[in-house]
């Protein structure tokens, strides 16, 4: 009972700020400053309206979906098979290209942003989509590869080796047979992903410059200026931004479940 209350009290307090941004997108400027804990009285729904068309929301949405989802196919390809391969061909090299790739999430991005924003220029990948897409690549494949690993480990080579026999080809065996049993990894590795891609300020504001190439986290820092902070558009902005991500979580939810009940029958 005691643990159930500490759990309890525990989640409201982390759902303390959205009630604050939540409430307060609703609120005139004013009456934020006087008192930002009140109720909205009255309710200021055009503060999302004025958001939406100050942001160009339709745009900067697209942006950040393409971004999101091309980031998370390329991850998802490139660190499936890396970790497959790594598994069922183990060796000194592998080893040390295991090592190596994991070493890589201990270094912080603030370490290497300066060298990232040279390199990026130089590979003319500044400014652009694509570019940005790429450096997701690189940031994101040793995480994705370090989990994927770990879960392929687990599934048994009898499978592998019984479909090699009905003449099964290499990329015949992983994409048929080891792929779907990837699921609830899968699953979990692209709700990781899209919340960080999704939320994610600095390594966008390094890469991309054009305003017609802005996320939604760059979109809604616009409403902060040098004197002025528009609270109430930028608190609408943030609800705008943010209910995607919530819906897809709470669907990404109900996939890992399935995901993990399908998979338990694997090997």
């Amino acid at each position: 009972m005691i643990l159930h209350m500490f759990t309890l009290i525990l989640a409201i307090l982390f759902l303390v700020p959205f009630y604050y941004v939540i409430i307060n997108s609703v609120k005139e400027y004013a009456a934020i400053l006087s008192n930002s804990s009140a109720l909205p009285s009255p309710v200021i729904l055009d503060n999302f309206r004025k958001a939406w068309t100050i942001m160009d929301f339709p745009k900067v949405f697209a942006n950040s979906v393409m971004i999101t989802v091309f980031s998370n196919i390329g991850l998802i390809v490139m660190s499936s098979m890396a970790a497959y391969k790594m598994v069922r061909s183990p060796g000194k090299i592998v080893s040390f290209l295991f090592i190596l790739f994991t070493a890589a999430m201990v270094i912080p991005f603030q370490s290497i942003m300066i060298t990232l924003v040279k390199v990026a220029n130089m590979a003319d990948l500044i400014n652009s989509r694509t570019g940005l897409i790429i450096c997701y690549f690189g940031f994101g494949l040793p995480l994705n590869l370090f989990l994927y690993h770990g879960f392929i480990k687990s599934i048994s080579r009898e499978i592998e080796e019984s479909a090699v026999v009905d003449g099964c080809s290499t990329y015949g065996v992983f994409w048929r047979i080891v792929f779907p049993l990837l699921k609830p990894m899968t699953v979990t590795i692209v709700l990781l992903n899209s919340l960080w891609i999704w939320n994610d300020y600095l390594l966008p504001s390094l890469i991309l410059n054009g305003k017609e190439l802005q996320t939604i986290p760059l979109a809604t820092y616009n409403f902060f200026g040098q004197y002025t902070k528009q609270w109430d558009l930028a608190l609408a902005a943030l609800v705008l931004g943010v209910a995607p991500i919530v819906l897809l979580f709470l669907f990404m939810q109900k996939q890992i479940v399935e995901g993990i009940t399908a998979g338990s029958v694997k090997g």
